[in-house]
């Protein structure tokens, strides 16, 4: 999986690209660090395939996000991705764009 990270002011912005699962989702815990944000936004364009391990991360920075008065948007996740958001009820949390 590849992550790129772009910090403008207090939005950050990840783009992933290739799958987020269980191998991968600890690169990405690693490389999140959200001091100073008041919003995540995960570019999900290039983003194949998302596991629960993938949803965990999304839902701790949820929740870190939200107790600072911040959000997380998940951005154009493919249809695979989108139904996955969808049937686990994630789409209801997250702003998806």
């Amino acid at each position: 999986m590849n992550i790129e990270k772009k910090l403008e002011d207090s939005r950050l912005t990840i783009a992933l690209d290739g799958r987020l699962d269980t191998n991968t989702s600890p690169e990405l815990e690693a490389e999140l660090s959200l001091d100073g944000v008041t919003e995540v936004v995960f570019d999900l364009a290039g983003l194949e395939y998302i596991s629960s391990a993938g949803l965990r991360i999304f839902l701790a920075a949820q929740k870190k996000m939200m107790a600072g008065g911040g959000k997380v948007v998940l951005r154009a996740p493919n249809a695979m991705v989108r139904s996955v958001l969808d049937i686990t009820g994630c789409a209801d949390i997250f702003e998806v764009q």
